[in-house]
């Protein structure tokens, strides 16, 4: 860590760029406040899952590419969002909706969800086969929550809590089943055997086809908004991949030698740290 003297001007330029990495300050945006009227309590497991940095963005690059190897949630992004132009637009958006409908003040939570359901119910369309598709299907919701909700709790036992309880781990996915229920996915699992089973399940499901390897490409060549915080984001598109289960490297393309997991690891944990003592 810096010496002393260094210390306050160190961890000013780091929460700086990590607040500009999350926040667009174009439209005003800050970080959401801690509210003690939150949907979660500080006591929860959900609260510390949802507040280490680099696990969140770790977990976050994990879930988007688990995500579009379903091809109806791949059409929802392919037909109705301007992802080529603003693929970092999305991912603060996601990263902002997490934020308050976890820290944030209970009204303002179920605001964002009633925005993010009323976006739902109008997306929908065909896809190349000739079959439908819409976003308020609870079963392709569920699949956005599992992904989403394993590879956070993956990204923060990597990266924070490597011996976290199972009891815990049981404990968030409970937790965080009320955000999916308001959402409206369905089935919900209440704990990590339940997630795991349920992701198993959507497999035959999954493809990867030439919309599938661009969405890939476009996610994985973003550049963070600010030159500092570049290596934070390229790290955390490496650990994210890392997370993935082995058959989804393998369906991606993405599978890394014998060596490069350590390498990244051990890269994405330091950095871990020093984002931890910055914010401390």
């Amino acid at each position: 860590m810096p010496t002393p003297s260094l210390a306050a001007p160190v961890r000013r330029v780091i929460i700086r760029e990590v607040r500009a990495l999350f926040n667009d300050s174009a439209r005003g945006q800050k970080p959401v406040p801690r509210s003690d009227n939150a949907l979660f309590a500080p006591t929860d497991v959900t609260w510390r899952v949802h507040g280490d940095v680099i696990a969140m963005l770790a977990g976050g690059v994990s879930s988007l590419l688990l995500q579009m190897l379903h091809p109806k949630v791949l059409a929802g992004v392919w037909d109705h969002s301007n992802f080529r132009a603003d693929m970092h637009g999305r991912l603060r958006r996601t990263a902002r909706f997490i934020a308050q409908t976890t820290y944030g003040d209970r009204d303002d939570a179920m605001a964002a969800i009633d925005r993010v359901r009323r976006i739902h119910d109008h997306v929908g369309g065909t896809l190349p086969d000739g079959s439908a598709y819409q976003a308020s299907d609870p079963h392709l919701l569920a699949w956005v929550h599992v992904t989403e909700t394993s590879s956070f709790l993956n990204g923060w036992i990597r990266y924070g809590e490597p011996r976290m309880s199972r009891i815990d781990q049981d404990r968030y996915f409970a937790e965080v089943a009320r955000i999916g229920q308001a959402l409206g996915a369905d089935p919900l699992p209440t704990t990590r055997a339940q997630a795991y089973k349920l992701i198993a399940s959507y497999r035959p499901e999954l493809i990867v086809d030439a919309r599938t390897r661009e969405v890939q490409r476009i996610l994985l060549a973003q550049r963070a908004p600010r030159l500092v915080a570049e290596p934070f984001q390229a790290m955390a598109m490496r650990a994210g991949i890392d997370l993935l289960p082995v058959w989804a490297q393998r369906m991606h393309g993405l599978e890394a030698g014998m060596l490069t997991a350590p390498l990244v690891r051990a890269g994405t944990g330091g950095i871990a740290r020093t984002l931890r003592w910055a914010f401390s």
